[in-house]
């Protein structure tokens, strides 16, 4: 574990903001383009609002997962490329760093995102942008079932971005933050390499069903937290808005857990800045650093793992050669690991 961190703030408030997504399926990459500003400014207004309430002590604001676009239904690679997917240097961007100094706190949240290097394609990012407006951190999705991601053109993006831009972990005033993108909440291995690389508070931007009994995200969280003595800020959508299906499918359940998986707030349905808790990182840095049973992290056998996922042939890199899938690509890439595991079982 990183014992080189920044000093700590004093304890500071988190939030998890539970706000709606208006889908762009079916706009033109125009009308698209303005549906996302309208996005933005409408969470920037709600992030202004979320400090009133709160209070100046919110440090943290955490949005849903593709929160600007919502996800695609169908489309082709290109056109959800050229509709929905922000560009690093873009306006989106821009105003998004916007919101984040002018309300001096640090905002991550999920985009869909073009890649100069890979033109044909996009990926799924996760980001933080500091009180300054710089984005100190760009995570691209790793585990993605219909999307693209780095692992697909494994060793052009390797020789291009290096191994610390795959699990980047962002050291701040506010402690050593990391991204997880939904579903990714459910691979231990992600979150492991990131607590093993200094993370301390895993910024969980989701959008996901929820349900009065316990989700297998939900228990995914608490894993998470418990195994890697981190804090879990999950936002989930608010509700979704412009495609058929029912708005309330992925709305609620937004919360914030500690280092050692309780959960400190929790909104219900609907858009809501009801998630907010305070985080005390030199809490959390007491516990890494004392020693015991529950000290998980410090118990973790390495190389024991290394060698026998070595052993294991599942989901094989650099699939892709940088051109654009066909969507049923990535159904036959899953059927073929599937084989293999059946094979190796």
């Amino acid at each position: 574990m990183d014992q080189n961190a920044p000093p700590a703030e004093p304890a500071y408030r988190a939030l998890a903001l539970q706000t709606r997504t208006e889908a762009v399926n079916g706009l033109s990459p125009a009308e698209a383009r303005e549906a996302m500003a309208a996005s933005i400014a409408r969470i920037g207004a709600e992030v202004a609002a979320a400090k009133r309430w709160v209070g100046p002590d919110l440090r943290l604001v955490v949005l849903p997962e593709y929160v600007l676009s919502g996800f695609p239904m169908g489309e082709p690679i290109e056109r959800w490329r050229d509709m929905a997917a922000l560009a690093p240097d873009g306006p989106e961007y821009e105003a998004l760093s916007g919101v984040a100094a002018s309300e001096g706190v640090f905002l991550s949240g999920n985009a869909y995102e073009t890649d100069p290097n890979f033109p044909a394609l996009y990926f799924q990012a996760s980001f933080v942008i500091d009180p300054s407006g710089e984005v100190v951190l760009r995570y691209r999705r790793l585990h993605s079932l219909y999307s693209p991601s780095p692992y697909d053109v494994w060793d052009r993006y390797l020789d291009l971005y290096g191994m610390d831009a795959v699990l980047p972990v962002a050291r701040t005033r506010i402690g050593n933050l990391a991204c997880v993108a939904s579903e990714e909440i459910l691979y231990p291995e992600l979150a492991r390499a990131l607590a093993l690389r200094g993370a301390e508070v895993f910024c969980h931007s989701t959008s996901e069903v929820t349900s009065p009994a316990l989700t297998p995200k939900g228990i995914g969280r608490r894993a998470r937290a418990i195994e890697n003595l981190a804090y879990v800020v999950s936002a989930n959508s608010g509700g979704l808005r412009g495609i058929p299906i029912p708005g309330d499918s992925t709305c609620g359940g937004s919360e914030i857990l500690d280092f050692e998986g309780r959960v400190l707030a929790e909104a219900a349905g609907g858009e809501s800045i009801v998630a907010h808790a305070e985080l005390d990182l030199a809490a959390l840095r007491r516990t890494r650093v004392r020693p015991g049973m529950g000290n998980l992290p410090s118990r973790v056998k390495t190389g024991l793992w290394a060698e026998e996922y070595a052993r294991h042939d599942v989901e094989r890199p650099n699939g892709l050669d940088g051109a654009a899938p066909e969507r049923a690509w990535f159904t036959r890439r899953q059927r073929e690991s599937i084989a293999r595991l059946t094979d190796d079982s």
